[in-house]
């Protein structure tokens, strides 16, 4: 399947939401610390349920650890800034997907590490900002799982 990266995540509810869309899917989480919050909270173990044990979900101490972690991945940049459109890549199983925090996105250090190719954005209306962060890792997800034909789905 596929790694979700959320980098610096600071709700946790959307947090939550992600280990639940995690463990239904087959994509491992990865979480870049510092969080904004503590993976014991309470608004966390809420909007993941009972998923959290049947998800993977591995803690990153940093950009660098994780990105070291990965050196060997295609991974891609999630950004309204993007110049590709989320559905135009042809996703491989075990790509990699980085999210930034919900309210400034990724940073520039991060994201101008990306190939232009590889900072995709998923389309919304020109005067909002952003979509909230848990749907766009649905979207992205279920995109890449459908190029590969739902392979474990049932």
């Amino acid at each position: 399947m596929f790694d979700i990266v959320l980098y610096e995540p600071e709700i946790p509810p959307n947090t939550g939401n992600v280990i639940r869309l995690a463990a239904n899917t087959g994509v491992r989480l990865h979480l870049v610390q510092p969080l904004g919050f503590s993976l014991r909270d309470r608004q966390l173990r809420r909007a993941g349920l009972d998923y959290h044990d049947f998800a993977s979900v591995t803690l990153h101490a940093d950009w660098a650890n994780c990105r070291d972690f990965f050196r060997r991945r295609r991974m891609f940049g999630v950004t309204t800034r993007g110049t590709q459109r989320y559905d135009a890549p042809h996703y491989r199983e075990n790509d990699v997907f980085v999210f930034g925090p919900e309210t400034r996105g990724l940073p520039a250090f991060i994201l101008d590490a990306f190939p232009r190719s590889r900072q995709i954005r998923l389309p919304m209306r020109g005067k909002n900002r952003s979509l909230n962060l848990s749907n766009a890792v649905a979207i992205l997800v279920y995109e890449a799982w459908r190029q590969l034909r739902f392979a474990g789905g049932v």
